[in-house]
């Protein structure tokens, strides 16, 4: 399930990143709204997470350009306004949910998981299969045909950012973000051996890891 974030708070994005992140959503996130409008006109999100202020484009604004584009995708708004007055009109505008700070994380991910059961949402099966390999999102398990193979949590991670992302070129950068958080960081050779035990795992198995890699740009998985 791929969610945007667009969010003007460093900390609140960074958070809100690992913590879905954590639960199984590919994240990307901006704090600017002229460049998450930008983002989310590409149709790629099943789901975002909107603030109402912010920089270049304010939320209510933004949320008037997606819809009247009609695009297939729910948007939580996540604001600091709390009155009856600022729901009514981030809901009328056309929000799916309106949730307000301080908030549980436990409640914005009930939201969400409502969302996500609405009609007429695109989503993405819990089995990502290609040729006999499949990858299962809930139990976060890699098998070859009926063999679970026996990933490490960074092997795991590197494998399901790219399977979640066929047909894109995932850089470096982008998987330590997956592996780590925005704050720590994953050397492109720490990226490149765990890389390397889980082909060697897939080819005891009896299979290939799809993954290509671009070089000079990162790794990419082209569906077929």
């Amino acid at each position: 399930m791929k969610l945007l974030i667009i969010e003007d708070s460093v900390s609140l994005r960074r958070s809100l990143r690992i913590g879905l992140e954590n639960l199984g959503f590919t994240i990307d996130e901006t704090g600017d709204g002229a460049e998450g409008l930008s983002m989310a006109m590409t149709g790629e999100y099943e789901l975002i997470i909107l603030d109402i202020m912010l920089p270049s484009i304010d939320g209510i604004t933004l949320l008037q350009t997606i819809r009247a584009k009609q695009l297939d995708v729910r948007v939580l708004i996540l604001s600091a306004k709390q009155e009856p007055e600022d729901r009514v009109k981030g809901l009328l505008t056309g929000a799916d949910d309106y949730l307000t700070k301080p908030f549980s994380f436990d409640e914005l991910h009930a939201r969400l998981l409502n969302l996500m059961r609405r009609g007429g949402l695109k989503t993405i099966s819990d089995v990502i299969r290609i040729d006999n390999l499949a990858l299962n999102l809930q139990l976060k398990l890699l098998q070859v045909d009926e063999t679970v193979i026996d990933l490490t949590p960074n092997e795991y991670k590197i494998v399901e950012c790219l399977f979640s992302n066929q047909n894109k070129v995932i850089t470096a950068e982008k998987l330590s973000t997956y592996i780590a958080g925005q704050y720590d960081l994953v050397s492109k050779n720490s990226i490149e051996a765990h890389l390397s035990s889980a082909r060697k795992k897939v080819r005891a198995a009896g299979s290939e890891l799809p993954i290509q890699t671009k070089r000079g740009f990162g790794y990419i998985i082209q569906g077929k």
